[in-house]
């Protein structure tokens, strides 16, 4: 944590909802840490001490309070100086790596030993891999009991753990309280059934972020209506729908899916879809120190990288975009889903569709939807070395080996890998270097150039693209009058990615 103590102490005295999140603070005395945020009595300094996660605090010895509520808190941010490969070990934990294996096997799949995944966790977050991922199943245990209406042993399924004794217990030990019992002090939280309150880090720019997601929307599959975005959902072998809208300080999701158990894990994909554990203060500070950039950051305060539900679906739609428009890769991508994708039972409002699994489209002919065959060819070698598991895009592998992988299927270049690391791989530091609009923006030659020049924005880069993207679309830049695309020129088409 890039956080020194009196930072610590004037954000915890001031309740700052921007460091909501990046450090949790335990009280000696009562032996409870809580948020930044906590509306209960300030304790003296001299009592305080500050921890860089709730992991941390726990095995501390410290209690979550139950005021402030620390399993709501916004993620860890992706880059607050740990290592990437600490974040994707958090993406893991959060959908269930440990459950079920041990550290060694989360190491192997992370490619790096494990004693060194124990002291980058140590390192870090100030405690080791196991007592991260027994704090995280416990918080998310407190929040389904106190945000749902799930019966408790569901939310001992859902929540990771393997008996309700065990459950039972833990609750007891932290709480000196009954599941039973802690759900009867629940304050008017109940009866929304499966619906959770995201929180984040303000600013959060959400007009920007559903803007984005809108204009880009796969017929039947996703739709923006007032305000609000929705999709359908394929986990665990079931479909569903989710739904977001936006509350106050926070994001709602409402969750439609039959199984309890994948709850959590539709939400750690939301959070990443929406860019929630993002910290716009440290991104703006960077940023702003740029002459170019300044205007922007300053015009959409918050601007998040909209993530993707699915990689494999992004990494779709990347392809389709090539040298086309943003409304005719939507397009096609329509018709990929009506084609190919299953329709759903349920369907509600204008999603009626799953979009294809990478199984589903790795050996059709997918040049009959009106592709040419190069492109057609190039999405059949994407869906086969998807399918196969020779290329991951779940954030598990490394983003430079990702990208490699990605570099490899003919047709892929570095438009579409950098647009893919940007938003399936939620890479803070992607960037798309070949892009016409950027290099318009930026004034810069050739992708070469770009790169040179986009060294400052380092390692936000990814915000730096939306961000010229989004001060093309808004006006706030001279429009380059190109659609960017993987190093081709077309005239006359709407900025902003594919």
């Amino acid at each position: 944590m890039n956080l020194d103590r009196e930072t610590c102490r004037k954000a915890r005295l001031a309740r700052d909802a921007r460091f909501d999140g990046r450090f949790f603070i335990g009280v000696r005395t009562t032996k409870i840490f809580c948020r930044p945020i906590c509306p209960a009595v300030s304790p003296r300094e001299e009592h305080v001490d500050y921890y860089p996660s709730a992991a941390a605090a726990a095995a501390a010895g410290l209690r979550p309070c139950l005021r402030c509520r620390p399993e709501c808190a916004p993620g860890t941010p992706a880059w607050n100086g740990s290592s990437s490969t600490v974040s994707r070990a958090l993406r893991e934990i959060a959908a269930g790596a440990l459950d079920t294996a041990g550290v060694g096997n989360l190491a192997d799949r992370l490619g790096v030993g494990e004693r060194h995944l124990r002291r980058l966790f140590l390192e870090h977050l100030g405690a080791p891999p196991i007592a991260v991922a027994q704090t995280h199943r416990l918080l998310s245990a407190k929040r389904l009991i106190d945000d749902t209406d799930l019966s408790l042993s569901t939310v001992a399924l859902a929540a990771g753990y393997g008996s309700v004794r065990r459950f039972n217990h833990a609750v007891r030990e932290t709480w000196n309280r009954t599941p039973r019992e802690l759900r009867r002090t629940r304050r008017g939280v109940g009866g929304r059934g499966l619906c959770f309150r995201l929180r984040y880090r303000p600013p959060f720019d959400w007009e920007g972020l559903v803007g984005f997601l809108s204009t880009r929307a796969i017929p039947g599959v996703e739709e923006v209506e007032n305000g609000s975005y929705r999709r359908s959902i394929l986990v665990a072998g079931v479909p569903g729908i989710i739904e977001l809208s936006r509350g106050d300080s926070e994001v709602i999701l409402e969750i439609d899916h039959a199984r309890p158990e994948c709850l959590l894990g539709i939400v750690s994909r939301v959070r990443r879809l929406c860019d929630l554990d993002a910290d716009p203060v440290a991104i703006a500070s960077c940023l702003s120190s740029d002459a170019l950039l300044r205007p922007l950051v300053e015009a959409r305060p918050g601007l998040r990288v909209p993530g993707a539900w699915d990689g494999f679906e992004l990494g779709i739609r990347a392809i389709l975009g090539q040298q086309i428009s943003v409304r005719g890769a939507s397009t096609l991508a329509g018709r990929l889903a009506e084609r190919y994708g299953r329709r759903l039972e349920s369907a509600r409002s204008g999603v009626t569709h799953l979009f294809p699994r990478a199984e589903e489209l790795a050996g059709v002919d997918l040049a009959s939807i009106g592709l040419p065959q190069k492109r057609a060819e190039t999405l059949s070698a994407f869906s086969a070395a998807v399918a196969s598991g020779q290329l991951v895009l779940d954030g598990s592998a490394a983003p430079e080996d990702t990208r490699e992988r990605l570099r490899s299927i003919a047709g892929i270049g570095e438009w579409t890998t950098g647009y893919v690391g940007m938003r399936a791989l939620n890479d803070p530091d992607a960037f798309p270097a070949a892009d016409l609009v950027l290099l318009r923006a930026a004034r810069a030659g050739t992708a070469r150039e770009l790169q040179g020049f986009a060294e400052r924005w380092r390692p936000w880069r990814a915000y730096a693209a939306l961000h010229l993207w989004q001060g093309v679309n808004d006006g706030n830049l001279q429009h380059p009058n190109l659609l960017h695309m993987d190093g081709q020129p077309r005239r006359k088409a709407a900025a902003g990615g594919r």
